[in-house]
């Protein structure tokens, strides 16, 4: 009887103890909802702002779920489902997480949405690791919480004698776990360790965070060159914008197409690619190549197919051609094109 009543009290003690990380983890989760939804409707596709673009950014470089963000972002209609479906689910478990409601059950959610926001966006980040380090502090908070339970300061507490008559419920709501302090140990060390490794393979993979150069993938852009060639008169090629910061695009303000001896082909300036036609933008995610004030914007994420017609592009002689794409910081790009 002394040894229940003393892991009662580490209990109702624990859920003190962890009540601020539990107000301040669920409001992280509940914000989404309220800047979403509230504040400012994010959820209006070709909006400025709108969250599917935003998830459009996670892609390149997301690790273990790149084609369910793939798919998703091939398929604007569904991905609008998704995200109203997503930001309903963070709200609804943050305002809970923060009630201690159900506070497993939510931990379990808060845990899952912070592993998915990890394995997603963890690598990127301009200025700090912002995004890995949101992700894995929301998976050890998400655990955490689910070992303490909502304490004393929860609505589990006010609802425990209703909800004691089924001893199962212990699971999803709060109090005492059905476990010897020898297990839970077992399961609190063991989980620890699994989180750490995560932690340490993580920072590792998106940014050599434990061993090698440090690197960064927000920092400059990067932009991959594919399925170039000329036919007809018309230059085409594909552009994969895979790294940069993803609050704006890479603002590209040369186009030049080159021979082997270094003669210009082709040239486009930033003002030229200001004016160039939405009809010859191919876009396969939501992410969309526009044509700005100076340039061609190429937000993270967007994959497009680009086409320009030009007489200098009529009967050029079989050989080996040069594409080099400018962007305004400087940074060129490079693709080899055979014309045979």
């Amino acid at each position: 009887m002394k040894q229940q009543q003393e892991q009662l009290t580490a209990y109702t003690l624990a859920g003190i103890f962890t009540l601020s990380l539990r107000l301040i983890v669920g409001w992280t989760y509940f914000s989404a909802f309220w800047r979403r939804l509230v504040l400012e409707n994010k959820l209006i596709p070709d909006s400025t702002g709108y969250i599917g673009e935003k998830f459009n950014h996670f892609l390149p470089n997301s690790i273990g779920i790149k084609p369910i963000i793939e798919y998703l972002v091939s398929t604007p209609d569904l991905l609008w489902w998704a995200m109203v479906i997503f930001t309903i689910i963070e709200g609804v478990v943050g305002l809970l997480y923060m009630l201690g409601f159900f506070t497993r059950l939510m931990s379990i959610g808060v845990f899952s949405l912070a592993f998915g926001i990890l394995l997603g966006s963890g690598w990127l980040g301009t200025t700090c690791l912002d995004e890995w380090q949101i992700g894995i502090l929301g998976v050890s908070a998400g655990f955490t919480i689910f070992l303490s339970g909502g304490g004393k300061y929860s609505l589990d507490y006010l609802l425990q004698p209703q909800l004691s008559k089924n001893k199962w419920l212990v699971w999803v709501t709060s109090g005492e776990l059905p476990l010897s302090i020898k297990r839970f140990s077992k399961v609190a060390i063991g989980g620890a360790a699994i989180l750490f490794i995560l932690t340490l393979y993580t920072n590792q993979v998106f940014h050599n965070g434990v061993w090698g150069p440090l690197h960064n993938k927000s920092v400059k852009p990067k932009i991959e060159i594919s399925d170039a060639n000329v036919n007809n008169g018309a230059l085409s090629f594909k552009v994969y914008r895979v790294e940069g910061a993803d609050v704006y695009g890479s603002f590209l303000i040369g186009i030049t197409l080159k021979d082997t001896s270094g003669k210009v082909i082709l040239q486009k300036n930033g003002e030229d690619l200001a004016l160039f036609p939405l009809t010859n933008i191919k876009n396969d995610y939501i992410a969309k190549v526009v044509p700005g004030k100076h340039s061609l914007i190429i937000p993270l994420g967007s994959k497009d197919t680009l086409a320009i017609r030009d007489n200098s592009l009529q009967n050029l002689p079989e050989g080996q051609y040069e594409l080099i794409l400018t962007d305004i910081s400087g940074i060129t790009w490079n693709k080899n094109i055979t014309i045979e």
